[in-house]
């Protein structure tokens, strides 16, 4: 068991840009109105989507303009995810207008200039928000980055999975992801309570797998990355399981049938609920 190291993840993005205009330039116009797990978005819904995410970090974080004030208070994490849900399912509409081709170079445009903005940020200053799945109000921008590649990678595959075209699921950037994922363990066993030192370990199957382990001190859970003995119970899974789990693409009890738990069967049944 080794203390987590910050996800150094900036000079991938441009990896994942790349891959997905290939992707979208070679579509066949049919494609692009497949459907997708992102329910009810087709393909170039979810791509419109993407678009929005970069030209929102560019407008509001980089070029300063004052974010938009939601109608109602957010006074909750759920306040937080019906804001966002509104916001995007506003641009996804109007998007609607915007041809294929024009989404693609717009891609081209907006893709570059948002790697560049990361790549000049300090990447342990605050950024302008927290990673809420992850319980954080104010993250490092190192995470806030990480986080973005996830929204990046995981729609991407929402895409990919649509068209028939294969995975990004090599290790170079799959794990990226996981790692991300998995920072949000110590969040969901929040309200868990056991004894100092229990300790619970999980295990990532597949050529972008790993392990982790989650340990209960005194007062939280602390995420470790490695091997660990001695658990109070231990989860595996394989790599495919676990993105889909991680991004809601299966719920937690579709992910029980296809995940071994060992041990104290309701501590590790926890885990599905990341």
């Amino acid at each position: 068991m080794q203390p987590l190291e910050p996800i150094w993840i900036v000079d991938l993005l441009p990896d994942v840009h790349n891959e997905l205009l290939a992707l979208l330039r070679g579509l066949p116009v049919d494609a692009w109105d497949r459907p997708t797990a992102a329910i009810p978005w087709t393909v170039r819904d979810v791509v419109a989507h993407l678009l929005d995410t970069d030209i929102r970090r560019l407008t509001f974080q980089r070029d300063g303009l004052p974010p938009l004030r939601p109608e109602t208070p957010i006074n909750s994490y759920q306040d937080l995810v019906t804001f966002i849900n509104q916001l995007n399912a506003e641009w996804v509409r109007a998007a609607r207008r915007i041809s294929p081709s024009l989404l693609i170079d717009f891609h081209a445009i907006v893709g570059p200039q948002v790697h560049q903005f990361f790549k000049s940020l300090d990447p342990f200053a605050p950024s302008p928000g927290g990673v809420a799945w992850a319980g954080e109000q104010r993250s490092p921008n190192w995470f806030d980055i990480a986080r973005e590649y996830t929204e990046k990678w995981h729609h991407q595959q929402h895409i990919r999975d649509a068209v028939g075209a294969p995975g990004l699921t090599s290790r170079h950037f799959l794990h990226p992801a996981l790692d991300t994922f998995l920072r949000g363990l110590p969040y969901t066993y929040r309200d868990v309570q056991a004894p100092a030192g229990t300790l619970l370990a999980l295990e990532i199957t597949g050529n972008a797998g790993d392990e982790w382990a989650l340990m209960r001190q005194e007062a939280r859970w602390q995420l470790y990355h490695g091997h660990a003995d001695d658990t109070a119970a231990r989860v595996r899974m394989d790599q495919d399981t676990a993105w889909r789990l991680f991004t809601k693409g299966i719920t937690p009890a579709q992910a029980r049938m296809r995940a071994q738990i060992g041990g104290d069967e309701a501590l590790g049944a926890r885990l599905l609920n990341l």
